[in-house]
């Protein structure tokens, strides 16, 4: 046998479509079922949402409207959470949902751009419990199998009273049915690690089963070719691992294929035609693409392809509405948090777009049912016709488009009517679609496409199309993270405490110093001077005696010399730091807090009034402290769980929190201890931040979903109840990330314990939400980010935020630069009136008092800077040549003269940054001699290679010309003899057959690329590309002379 495989898919070709070919302004959910999230027909995509708990489901269309735009709708389907929905393979807008709420409802749609219906056609009460799925018979009209918590049931939508059988119960959790492409076989698999195959109509027990699963986490399974089966799931590593099995035989395996580590769900999508399977994780931004045989190698990777956002969930478009006129074997949707996005799988062929490749597209089976769910039940095995998909064979439409209106009249031949507004209605809810609906799904008219997905847009549609695929853009999008120095750096941090509670932020920082937790019993507090950076002695220094384990710690806004101190045993301690730092150990602390009984999550100082705070506890209570007197004066009530964080408003009348049960709740504690609002938060339990944004008009959720990866959430601040308006998926990692919000820019940069990237975003009031900005890498994972006062930023060197970066055994300055080119300019459109926050607006009792504030604003505006908005302007300068200078006819001498000082200048420049930036204690001006020196020489020496490369293929060249002679004419052997090149050569050179000017271009600007020095290629290459570049050029002035001759003196 041979081993090594030839197969026609083998340059299968990921091609993700362009943004404006995205479905966009969707809100997918990430919710926790069994189901694959979207699903397509030939003409509609329907996903899961997260409103009104998932019970919408969202609707679109596979190809856009005339005007190049997809619309988007929402049919409200279910009560409760939307488990799983799959379109009937017979008519393409019949579609079946299960749910939670224990239905299983058949709907019949209409285009997308018209209301949906409010009913159901047929609804079905297994009485089974939560459904978790739903698939339709591939060959039969009428039959569902339906997957309930305890196992599959088959079901004749003819018979609604009960299901037609009931198979075995499974052991635990079913997780995914999956019908063999004949309809004999029914497989499944179960959080019980097994597999089973079902022949329903032989009995109800499964005639094959085995333990072929490693880990109960979620598996997939899906039938492949003839009897093999194939499985996606887990290993007892937690590795996502692929099976391959022989489904009369399931004691071993046929095949695997391992993957990387990762919470997410593998989903496998199979083409039965072309045997491509394409395998996709929850959470990932890969799709990894194999052909599957029924010989060894049975599993073949094709390609990789990364893409832009995780996926939330994949599907396939059916074959019918493939654009095969450009090769596209299968397309993939991709769904993600806001679009969904069409990867288009094509095989590179030569007259791609004009020829039909019949071999690649074998007949494939139609949407004619080949028989009723009572005629398979009694035995039957009839098959669905097959069709082509050559464009020719197809049925010619001759009933309006789906996106153009029908005609008034609603009778058509066939069971099944068009009505209205392309809302089809038939007198069974699973009655064969009619032929003119079946031409409505004809490939022939996507066949004209050159990507399968959006026709040529009108001029005026393109240039929308490239402002919508522009977007909007942040000023700050290009913000730039830097460590600074390493004089400004406390050094030799020891016995720090890495075990903080997740509701601390690990340490604490003012304008004057930082406060640091220690590993050191007693709960002790290292207290360091940010004026005093340095190597700190390898002696013990005095400390702040806690007594006991640290739970969190913040500094007094409006007193640098007060440090309040939570401890496990339910008290708060505030402590006097004196002036100059720390000389001796403090064990009495200024003031006690007592009245919580068990142990505190967190403190917050009040954002404007002095001696203000408020904390929460294990013991489910919110209180407010009066730290003027020492006494709790409310205490807040609501929460059934753990309090993750609390965030006051900015006007500091709110109090906003976000709780473990799920929930967020804004309190206004002068009028009430209950909850003001009260509205669902994050899926995920394993922590959450809250920060007001927008001028307390939003409210910024960082926590985690269902699948455990971080997520960022805005809600409204007016309608917590409503849910999140919008959200942002973001990486798996244990640690939550903690925002800090700029009021002046409204940026907020987030980063979590442990974490070596910092997240950057712009927060606008309206859509899109979030704007994403340069993220800044630190060099090794730091402990925590905490942010200085914003009079401690540069703004000479714009910088708009500072913080200390707290690592394992340091303490490192970082600034975040807005990079402009008028520095000695005063930035005013970055730097608003900021608030004087270390001043305090108010004291404890007046806010008690129903009393409000509010900060004095001040300039950040040095006095001897001018606003960049009153900068003299400029005199434009010319940044390009005039025409005349590169319409003027030129030399060889002065183009390959030309080419030589180029690649002179780019190995020579000296704008570039110098390797003596990045080290320290070498004098710059000792670097600059000794660099200065090599770096002309390096010019020198890589000038004189190339030029003699050029001269020495020029000589060789000349001589194999006149040695060769030449059967041209006498003006194409005289280029011959003077480039020393023949034309034919010169066409192998660049791989080009006709002398088109633009193909002569673009083959030479790549091949002069890929052949570059620094790439792995030579300068004798690249004399050779230059070479052939000029010969073509010299023959298509030749044919472009001979033409205009043979016009003026015509054969008489």
């Amino acid at each position: 046998m041979n081993r090594f495989k030839i197969s026609k898919f083998k340059n299968t070709t990921p091609k993700i479509a362009k943004k404006d070919e995205w479905i966009s302004n969707i809100r997918a959910g990430s919710l926790a079922c069994q189901g694959n999230h979207i699903k397509a027909s030939s003409k509609l995509v329907a996903f899961n949402t997260e409103q009104a708990g998932g019970g919408i489901l969202g609707l679109s269309s596979v190809t856009p409207t005339a005007d190049g735009h997809w619309t988007v709708t929402q049919i409200s389907c279910h009560s409760d959470l939307v488990t799983d929905f799959d379109f009937s393979p017979f008519d393409e807008c019949l579609l079946a949902t299960c749910s939670a709420d224990e239905m299983v409802k058949l709907w019949r749609l209409c285009d997308p751009d018209v209301e949906q219906p409010k009913d159901p056609e047929l609804t079905l009460h297994p009485d089974q419990g939560r459904l978790e799925l739903v698939l339709f018979h591939p060959t039969s009209s009428g039959l569902l199998a339906v997957g309930s918590a305890k196992g599959p049931l088959l079901w004749d939508t003819d018979h609604q009273d009960a299901p037609l059988a009931v198979l075995e119960e499974h052991g635990d959790l079913l997780q995914s049915l999956s019908w063999k492409h004949d309809g004999s076989l029914l497989a499944s698999t179960c959080k019980d690690k097994m597999l089973r195959v079902f022949d329903p109509r032989a009995q109800l027990k499964a005639v094959q089963s085995a333990t072929c699963l490693q880990n109960n986490k979620d598996s997939r399974s899906l039938w492949a070719k003839d009897d093999l089966l194939l499985t996606t799931g887990f290993d007892r590593m937690r590795n996502r691992e692929v099976k391959l099995w022989d489904s009369r035989k399931l004691a071993s395996s046929l095949s695997s294929v391992t993957f990387g580590t990762s919470s997410g769900t593998l989903i496998p999508l199979f083409d039965v035609d072309t045997g491509l399977l394409v395998l996709a994780a929850m959470g990932d931004t890969v799709a990894d693409c194999f052909e599957v045989s029924t010989s060894e190698p049975f599993l073949t990777q094709v390609s990789h392809c990364l893409t832009d956002a995780s996926t939330r969930g994949v599907a396939t478009v059916p074959k019918l509405a493939l654009d095969v006129m450009s090769c596209e074997v299968m397309r993939v949707l991709q769904l993600t948090d806001n679009c969904i996005v069409p990867i288009s799988y094509q095989v590179p062929r030569k007259n791609s777009g004009h020829d039909f490749h019949a071999d690649l597209y074998p007949d494939t089976a139609g949407v004619t049912p080949a028989m009723a769910a009572e005629e398979w039940w009694q035995g039957g095995n009839q098959q669905v016709q097959r069709v082509s998909l050559h464009p020719d064979k197809q049925p010619k439409a001759k009933a309006a488009a789906a996106n153009r209106k029908p005609a008034k009249t609603d009778s058509v031949s066939g069971d099944s009517k068009v009505a209205a507004h392309g809302c089809s209605t038939s007198s069974s809810p699973l009655s064969t679609p009619s032929s003119s609906a079946a031409a409505s799904r004809s490939p022939s008219s996507t066949s004209g496409l050159s990507s399968g997905f959006l026709p040529s847009p009108s001029p005026s549609q393109g240039a929308k199309a490239f402002q919508n695929f522009l977007g909007p853009s942040s000023k700050f999008r290009h913000i730039q993270g830097a460590v600074t120095h390493r004089d400004t750096h406390i050094t030799n941090i020891r016995d720090l405490n890495l075990t903080t509670p997740g509701e601390c932020d690990g340490f604490c920082v003012n304008r004057l110093r930082a406060a640091v937790p220690l590993g050191i019993s007693g709960g002790q507090v290292a207290i360091f001077e940010r004026f005093q950076p340095g190597r700190l002695p390898d002696t013990s220094l005095p400390t702040v005696q806690n007594s006991v384990n640290v739970a969190d710690l913040c500094w007094d806004p409006f007193d640098a010399h007060r440090l309040a101190v939570a401890g496990d045993d339910a008290k708060i301690r505030l402590w006097r730091i004196p002036e100059g730092g720390l000389k001796e150990t403090l064990t009495e602390p200024e003031l006690i807090l007592q009245g919580h009984t068990e142990k505190i999550y967190s403190i917050k100082f009040h954002p404007l009034a002095s001696g203000l705070m408020v904390s929460s506890s294990y013991d489910l209570t919110v209180r407010l402290w009066n730290l003027e007197d020492g006494e709790q004066v409310l205490l807040l009530s609501g929460h059934q769980d753990q309090v993750f964080c609390m965030a006051w408003s900015p006007d500091g009348k709110l109090l906003a929190t976000v709780c473990k049960d799920g929930k967020m709740r804004i309190y206004d504690p002068r009028r009430s201890t209950a909850p003001v609002q009260e509205g669902p938060g994050p899926e995920g339990h394993r922590g959450a931040r809250v920060v007001w944004v927008c001028d307390g008009k939003y409210l910024l959720v960082s926590g985690f979903d269902g699948l455990s990866e971080r997520v960022l959430y805005l809600y409204s601040a007016v309608s917590l109840s409503s849910g999140a308006v919008a959200s942002v998926a973001g990486d798996v990692s244990p640690s939550t990330l903690i925002p800090f919000y700029d009021p002046d820019t409204s940026v907020v940069i987030l980063t979590g314990k442990g974490d070596t990237r910092v997240l950057i975003y712009e927060i606008l009031p309206e859509e899109p939400y979030f704007l994403e900005c340069s993220s800044f890498h630190s060099p090794e994972p730091h402990k925590g980010l905490a942010f200085l006062p914003k009079t401690e930023c540069n703004v000479r060197e714009v910088e708009v935020a500072a913080a200390l970066m707290l690592t394992k055994t340091s303490i490192e300055p970082v600034v975040f630069k807005v990079p402009r080119v008028k520095k000695e300019f005063f930035q005013d459109d970055v730097y608003p009136d900021t608030s004087v926050c270390w001043e305090p607006a108010l004291t404890a009792s007046a806010w008690f008092g129903n009393i409000n504030g509010q900060h004095r604003k001040m300039s950040l505006k040095p006095a001897d800077m001018t606003p960049v908005s009153q900068a003299p302007k400029e005199a434009p300068v010319r940044k390009y040549m005039p025409s005349s200078f590169y319409l003027e006819e030129k030399t060889d001498e002065q183009k390959k003269e030309e080419l030589l000082v180029a690649m002179a200048a780019k190995l020579g420049n000296m704008d570039d940054p110098l390797p003596q930036e990045s080290f320290q204690g070498v004098d710059d001006d000792e670097w600059a001699k000794y660099l200065a020196q090599v770096i002309v020489m390096g010019v020198q020496v890589v000038g004189r290679a190339f030029a003699r490369a050029l001269q020495q293929e020029y000589a060789a060249s000349q001589a194999a010309a006149r040695a060769r002679g030449s059967a041209a004419g006498p003006h194409s052997a005289a280029a011959t003899n003077i480039t020393g090149m023949s034309l034919q050569e010169a066409q192998q050179i660049l791989n080009v057959s006709t002398l088109n000017p633009e193909e002569i271009q673009k083959s030479y600007e790549h091949l002069f690329k890929v052949n570059d020095k620094s790439v792995g290629g030579s300068f004798y290459l690249q004399s050779k590309v230059v070479r052939a570049k000029e010969r073509l050029d010299e023959e298509v002035n030749i044919e472009s002379e001979q033409k205009q001759n043979s016009q003026q003196n015509p054969e008489t």
